[in-house]
This record gives structure tokens, sequence and C-alpha cells, in this order.
């Protein structure tokens, strides 16, 4: 499965330009038979929270529509990063996950809010789990902060995942948190990680860049700088099993002590 990370810029508050500026990026990253492809977190507002009740996206339609008719027409898998979702009176962060038919195949809504970016005031937490499959693959979603919970991570490793998405809009002054933190979560479970995180900035962040696709082994296939670019990389299960195989964690834990 060969998988193509979109690390861009995003225009503050305004999902038009946003619009725009994707559909040319989605085309290049699949002229070289892509299967799969990830956008970074909040990608049609950015962090413009103030304004989601006004500029979200009443029920993820626009969004879903429009991704879904580049779904469609490339034959692809697109893992839409997130995108701030209207329901009623909140605004929810959503990881929506199309097929080659662009149907959505999942919808995640960030569920650990981080504080330090005031996400609390304005969004609400989802309470869903982040399981869907991609070409028959197990794979899971999670949305920039929720990497830093090991425990919810672990829970869709046991349950089958083998395949960790996250989207993210990840400070600069923070990148290698992001680093380590993702390494550390393919390592300790045995998953291939694809991280897409953002560049540029806001009024009030730098973000990092560095997306990256990490494999079982906390080997980086494939990592980004700090600028617009896509990155690639093969992910082979069958390697994934082989490993699970020579260093058996899964067989050895020890639940009748922390579970």
């Amino acid at each position: 499965m060969k998988v193509a990370v979109i690390q861009m810029d995003i225009v503050y508050g305004n999902p038009q330009a946003n619009f725009e500026h994707i559909t040319s990026k989605i085309r290049e990253a699949c002229s070289d038979q892509t299967d799969v492809i990830v956008l970074p977190e909040l990608w049609t507002t950015g962090y413009d929270l103030e304004m989601l009740d006004q500029i979200g996206d009443p029920n993820g339609e626009k969004t879903i529509e429009f991704i879904s008719s580049l779904a469609i027409s490339y034959h692809v898998n697109i893992v839409a990063g997130s995108v701030a979702v209207r329901k009623e009176k909140d605004v929810f962060n959503t990881m929506l996950v199309f097929d080659r038919e662009g149907n959505v195949h999942k919808e995640y809504s960030k569920v650990h809010l981080f504080r330090l970016m005031n996400e609390e005031k304005y969004l609400k937490a989802g309470n869903d789990d982040g399981h869907f499959t991609i070409d028959d693959i197990p794979a899971a979603g999670f949305i920039c902060y929720d990497i830093r919970f090991p425990e919810w991570i672990r829970k869709h490793a046991l349950e089958g995942a083998k395949v960790l998405f996250v989207p993210a809009e990840w400070p600069k002054p923070r990148t290698e948190h992001w680093r380590n933190l993702l390494i550390t979560r393919a390592i300790e479970n045995q998953c291939y990680v694809v991280a897409c995180n953002r560049v540029g900035s806001d009024p009030d962040n730098v973000f990092g860049g560095h997306s990256m696709i990490i494999n079982p082994w906390g080997e980086i296939l494939s990592e980004a700088d700090e600028d617009e670019t896509t990155i690639y990389a093969n992910i082979q299960i069958e390697e994934l099993n082989e490993f699970r195989k020579r260093i058996p964690i899964y067989e050895d834990r020890r639940t009748d002590l922390y579970e």
C-alpha cells in the first residue's frame, strides 16, 4: 500500500482558499499510483477557533462532497485529516476517511482536547473510537494531542489496528516531542505510523512540519522538513506480521498485573 502524506500550509480562517489549494496537492499526489492520501488537522480553517461557529462545516457536508469527488476521480483512499464540523450548537474536530468510491468510511472526533491552544473552549470532545479499515487493512486514526495518551493508542492496537494515521497541527517548539512520540508509538505497538503535520504559521503559532512515515521497527521510511511537500512510502503488512512473530509482545503481556 503506497501512502502519500501532504504537508501543507493552511490559510487561516479561509476554507475556500484551502479547498482550492488542496485540489492541486491531491492531483499531484495521485500521479504515482498512490493508494492512500493523508491530510493535516483542521486543514480547511486552521486554528481560527473563535470563528469556528461561523466557518465550521455544518455536518461536514461541504467537505464530504468535495473530498468524495476527488476520491472518486482518482480512485484513491483519502484520510482527509480533520475539519471543524458543526453539529447543532457544538463544533467537533473530526477526521473523515474516504474509500476509493468516495464513501465516508469513518468519522472520528478528537477525544483529547489540547488546553494549551484553548481547544476545550471552542470544541467538543468526541467519544468514539478511531477504528477503520483501508483496502482491507485494519487501521486507526488519532488527531495530534491524542498521541500523548499511549493507553488510547494501545487500545486500538490490541483491537487489531496495524496502521496508525495521525493528522496534526503540531507547533514547532515541540517538534522533538512530535518525532519522539510518533517513533515510540510505532515501536511499542508494532504498527506503522503515518503522521501528517502542517507547516507555516497563524497569528499565535508557528508549526513544525516533519510529517513522517514510520515502520514497526521505529525506522523512519520518509520524513519531511519544514516546507510544503508530499512524502511517500510503501506499507508492507506482511513485514509487520513477521516482525510481530519475531518479538511477540502481544503474547507476553502480563494482563494479570496491569489490567
